[in-house]
């Protein structure tokens, strides 16, 4: 009972947690272009992480280090430049919401390449869960028409990465304390972030005299300890507590957190909406429910 009501808690944390992460995403490319967002994020989360961390990383054996190295390019590094681009187009809410392909995703390659079945009350949990998403998906399309759906696709891609990187953690990494993991992904993925910072032009004084660079930057910060650094050691633990498909369904409730931040930020909402976030909530009841 204990481990049950766990997961629910690092389920709804988590979802808050990065439900907002899509709206400072957004307000951090005021004063940034997305190739200095993926990297100054993934740098500052590297420094937080590495600062608290540090010492578990003697805790990963020789033989989990290309395990950790995939996990942090999947699970983080290629995903941080992925879904900035994507919101140069298209709103944080929508961006949120394709995001919810994430589980069914995790349940095609869980069964495809890593050999983890889900149940059949599960795999129907995740269709229902998809049901609300389309609907939210299509509303939200109907009520932006000007927004550039092709970029959609970064997102897409994103959920492809961040499914792999689930079933990797659950199938290599069982052992690994979700700190190490964490720090080890950030470990590794902090050097090619540098790289790209560099080469971004963020060291420069046009960026630095940008009108909004200082809040911009302000919004990294929060986004790269509250969205990415804290909110990795509680994915890897819930991963660890739980199913993949159950840790990957907090990408459901996560675009009911953006919707509201993107409502209070001017984008629009209608009922059709709200029906469509209640689906997907219907949805993660049923994924993680078992037969008694």
């Amino acid at each position: 009972m204990h481990q049950v009501n766990s997961k629910w808690f690092y389920l709804v944390v988590l979802s808050v947690i990065w439900g907002t992460s899509f709206i400072l995403i957004k307000k951090s490319l005021l004063g940034l272009n997305p190739y200095q967002l993926g990297a100054l994020r993934t740098v500052i989360t590297a420094i937080f992480l590495l600062a608290v961390g540090y010492k578990q990383l003697k805790a990963i054996a020789r033989s989990q280090w290309k395990w950790i190295g995939l996990s942090g390019l999947l699970g983080s590094f290629f995903p941080a430049f992925l879904f900035a681009v994507a919101e140069t187009e298209i709103d944080s809410a929508v961006a949120s919401i394709l995001n919810s392909l994430v589980p069914l995703n995790t349940i095609l390659l869980g069964f495809a390449v890593f050999q983890i079945t889900s149940s059949r009350r599960q795999v129907l949990g995740v269709v229902i869960g998809f049901i609300g998403t389309a609907i939210l998906i299509l509303k939200g399309a109907a009520l932006n028409p000007e927004q550039n759906y092709m970029y959609a696709g970064f997102v897409i891609i994103a959920t492809v990465m961040y499914a792999a990187n689930v079933n990797i953690i659950k199938r290599y990494l069982q052992d690994v304390k979700p700190l190490a993991i964490a720090a080890g992904n950030y470990a590794i993925i902090s050097i090619p972030a540098l790289v790209v910072l560099l080469f971004s032009d963020f060291f420069t004084t046009s960026t630095f005299a940008g009108p909004n660079f200082g809040t911009a930057v302000m919004y990294v910060v929060i986004l790269s300890f509250f969205g990415t650094a804290l909110a990795k050691v509680l994915f890897n633990k819930l991963v660890q507590l739980a199913t993949p498909v159950f840790a990957s369904s907090v990408t459901y409730l996560m675009p009911i957190v953006a919707l509201i931040w993107g409502v209070l930020d001017g984008e629009t909402f209608s009922w059709w909406q709200g029906l469509g976030s209640l689906i997907i909530l219907i949805g993660v009841y049923l994924s993680q429910k078992r037969k008694k």
